[in-house]
């Protein structure tokens, strides 16, 4: 278990996660393009922090499927969820979550994630949910 005090990959500095505007990621080509080679990379679901929506230093280490890359060290994803909230995408289930339950993805934070901001690569999910996952984004903002 996580120490409170402990600082998490992506909590601080330069490589710390934080919210994506809109308008940057009308500009980012989603893709899957999974690769087990530690880095995160679109269709890989990755632990990293995420900041409450408050953006007041506090947050939760929480998984992120990446949908997306802005540049070498830099991706675009959103965090995950086990409970199902208004306009989350379902996912479904997969080795990311130890119990086995069901996924929720919500499209209503982009998050910009580098490298050093993450905790560990989790496991690609399949084509099939990715392209829903990213179906879903594209309609909750409008983009084609």
């Amino acid at each position: 278990m996580r120490e409170e005090d402990e600082a998490s990959p992506g909590q601080f500095g330069e490589g710390r996660t934080r919210d994506l505007e809109v308008a940057a990621f009308s500009k980012i080509r989603l893709e899957y393009s999974p690769q087990p080679d530690g880095d995160p990379d679109p269709g890989e679901i990755v632990w990293t922090w995420v900041p409450y929506v408050e953006n007041d230093g506090r947050g939760k280490d929480r998984p992120v499927l990446i949908i997306g890359r802005i540049d070498e060290t830099t991706v675009v994803g959103c965090y995950l969820s086990t409970k199902q909230h208004r306009d989350f995408i379902s996912i479904g289930t997969g080795a990311w979550d130890s119990q086995g339950r069901q996924s929720f993805l919500s499209p209503q934070r982009l998050l910009r994630v580098t490298h050093t901001g993450m905790r560990r690569e989790g496991v690609q999910i399949d084509r099939q949910g990715f392209e829903r996952a990213v179906a879903g984004i594209r309609d909750h903002y409008r983009l084609k």
